[in-house]
């Protein structure tokens, strides 16, 4: 099986030579199809370079980042628009919603930046909004909405045009617990019935224990990985909190 996304000995260095800071040190690794990937690490560890090369935001130094078999760190200008339109969706902390804009429109921008014929709009919007619980404030605007309820809009805007892969930036960052449990379900949602490919950087074991592989970074390089597998969520959540005690962290900070 074909990765959707893979990692080849990446290598991320800022400064200059009297200075300089390996933010990433020889990272590999891949995700498979329908997979539900976390990226835990301190802060520091350089999870967030990880994800922004990942997300073209950032280059590599070194090494190379293969989106469904296509080399993403060769492409320039016009092509590396065309992959962070229809191949990548973006799920952030601050939601970066349009303040002038509708639920309803925020979530159309994806289609209509995709060229997807209006018609159709309607449809995927109501399809969608129905799945994540949103139905019932489309026609409101950000202001309007709760945490929760803007973060469940910004999941909606970035997987209504279906892309390869999900990148998830401390989505529950700016959430309070309830909230935070509602849209985590919803992601394992769009995980195991939606197909979506997900990869979520967090600092929360709480968040981390909905994925199905957790990877973690200690000082540009991964340090353990552990897979789920059949353990319930709870178990998972402890084999989490253990890995994170060798880290050598905070474990409060992780809760």
């Amino acid at each position: 099986m074909n990765p959707i996304l893979k990692v080849d000995k990446i290598e991320k260095y800022y400064g200059s030579k009297s200075n300089l800071t390996k933010a990433i040190d020889n990272i590999s690794f891949q995700v498979e199809k329908e997979e539900f990937v976390a990226i835990m690490g301190a802060s520091g560890s350089g999870k967030t370079t990880l994800l922004n090369v990942i997300s073209t935001i950032d280059k590599v130094t070194s090494g190379n980042i293969y989106l469904n078999g296509e080399d993403i760190t060769k492409f320039k200008g016009k092509k590396l628009d065309e992959i962070r339109r229809k191949e990548l969706g973006f799920i952030f902390q601050d939601f970066n919603l349009l303040d002038t804009l509708t639920a309803y429109e925020n979530i159309a921008v994806a289609c209509s930046i995709n060229k997807i014929p209006a018609r159709q709009i309607q449809t995927m919007i109501e399809e969608i909004a129905q799945k994540l619980g949103i139905k019932e404030i489309l026609q409101k605007f950000p202001y309007q909405l709760s945490g929760g309820q803007k973060q469940r809009v910004a999941a909606a805007r970035a997987i209504i045009t279906k892309p390869l892969l999900i990148l998830a930036d401390e989505p529950t960052g700016a959430l309070d617990s309830k909230a935070a449990t509602m849209l985590l379900r919803q992601m394992k949602y769009l995980n195991e019935e939606e197909k979506a490919t997900i990869m979520m950087v967090t600092h929360d074991a709480f968040s981390a224990s909905y994925a199905s592989r957790v990877i973690f970074i200690k000082d540009g390089k991964i340090f353990h990985e552990i897979l789920r597998g059949d353990d319930k969520r709870k178990v998972f959540f402890d084999k989490i909190i253990n890995v994170i005690s060798l880290l050598g962290g905070d474990v409060s900070d992780a809760l």
